[in-house]
């Protein structure tokens, strides 16, 4: 009975099982493309079909003597078929197995990933059409900048998930790529057809011009891209991890019930999920020098490559995958805390607010660099003292009174103009 993939999760995809998988379903492709063309009997065929399988004990147990996975995985699949296994693997080498059946691990890995990248697109737009008019502070340098809102900072995280999903949209098919290829790549003792029919059973394209092995510039290619949506994320969990600082606290991570933070401290509640993305990053960007290293093999194959890609392409896809899964569960779990925003925003009597005074000055008919001077006299009298306070300054400064009313300074703190023109934003996100 052949043993199919079954496993939805992440990590079933890269189990021992699951390859060996990929590789039958490989044998079994080309064997089937055989038939088609007439070298493979009928008979032969459905006994090929109805008796292959494969043992993963066995073939560890094969390999520890001959000492070469792709000979232990045929010996054992020819044990349970018996004659007609003699038509399996005709014309083929090992990297036709490896990478063809690597192929379809990848192409699984991606779309794993897209649906959980779909989930975190979701939970983005929901968050920021929630917050369009939650007015908060925006910051340049780690300082307080102007008036934006939540929803226009979750926005920017959402156009960059979007830009993303279509990175992994094409991304599915760089590695959905096969070959049938033999020895060298040149199909000295097979026929292209059977790899053109091969590769469209197994829902894949043949690799333009392959040697003996897919040229590694697709798996590199894998492995950028998912360091690209990582560092995506961790933009976004280091944002929260910020906004979260006691003396910010705009945003915070949800805390279960029965959650601690701290063993010596009862208080702590640590943005601990983003703290998790965001380290988990690094090691995803960390395997983008290895994956560039493997591209550049000898001549028309050596392996060097396989025992980075042994360890790479699993623990980047399941880093990210998991990664996914917890930022869309972190945004839909997000506390926003809009008194904090205004509060924080407000501080020292709006001091950022300084532009539309300039602004408001100017077209009083004063000189910029005058009105300059005199709004950031104000400001940094309100900044560098204790309870300062900008508008109260410029309340009691005669050059701002004698050029503005009581009606114009107020319009001058008002956030209407910095909210004005998000629908614009809105309108190309679809929120």
């Amino acid at each position: 009975m052949i043993e199919r993939y079954t496993h939805p999760d992440m990590g079933g995809i890269w189990t021992d099982q699951a390859r060996y998988q990929s590789w039958l379903d490989v044998e079994l492709a080309a064997c089937e493309a055989n038939c088609r063309l007439g070298r493979v009997p009928p008979q032969a065929m459905a006994e090929i079909r109805s008796r292959c399988g494969f043992e993963v004990s066995r073939i560890l147990e094969i390999e520890a003597e001959v000492r070469h996975d792709v000979i232990a995985f045929l010996t054992n699949v020819n044990e349970l078929v018996g004659d007609a296994g003699r038509y399996i693997h005709v014309g083929m080498t090992s990297s036709d197995v490896l990478d063809t059946g690597l192929a379809l691990q990848l192409k699984r890995s991606v779309a794993l990933l897209r649906r959980e990248l779909d989930a975190l697109v979701e939970a983005l737009r929901k968050l920021a059409r929630q917050h369009k008019s939650t007015v908060m502070i925006g910051r340049s340098h780690g300082i307080h900048g102007e008036p934006i809102t939540f929803g226009f900072k979750v926005a920017g995280w959402l156009a960059e998930a979007l830009r993303n999903a279509e990175r992994l949209k094409r991304l599915e098919t760089v590695v959905s790529v096969g070959q049938i290829s033999g020895a060298m790549g040149t199909y000295a003792n097979t026929d292209p057809a059977v790899e053109a029919i091969a590769c469209d059973i197994l829902g894949l394209q043949p690799d333009t011009a392959s040697t003996q092995v897919i040229g590694r510039d697709r798996h590199a290619e894998y492995v950028q891209t998912l360091a690209l949506v990582g560092t995506a994320l961790e933009r976004v969990s280091t944002e929260i991890r910020n906004l979260q600082r006691t003396d910010v606290l705009e945003v915070e991570e949800s805390f279960a019930r029965g959650q601690k933070g701290s063993s010596a401290m009862p208080h702590k509640r640590n943005p601990i999920r983003s703290e998790r993305i965001s380290g988990l990053a690094r090691v995803l960007r960390s395997y983008t020098i290895a994956a560039l290293e493997n591209v550049a093999l000898w001549h028309e194959r050596d392996i060097s490559h396989s025992s980075v890609e042994r360890l790479m392409f699993p623990d980047c896809s399941v880093a990210l995958h998991f990664m996914l899964r917890e930022m869309t569960a972190v945004v839909q779990g997000l506390g926003v805390y809009p008194d904090n925003m205004r509060r924080n925003m407000n501080i020292y009597g709006g001091v950022v607010f300084s532009q539309r005074l300039l602004l408001a000055l100017v077209a009083a008919g004063m000189g910029r660099e005058e009105a300059y001077g005199i709004v950031q006299r104000n400001a940094h009298a309100a900044w560098n003292s204790d309870g300062g306070h900008f508008r109260a300054n410029l309340q009691d400064d005669p050059d701002v009174t004698s050029r503005l009313s009581a009606e114009q300074l107020d319009a001058c703190f008002a956030t209407d103009l910095h909210q004005l023109n998000l629908g614009v934003i809105w309108d190309r996100l679809g929120i």
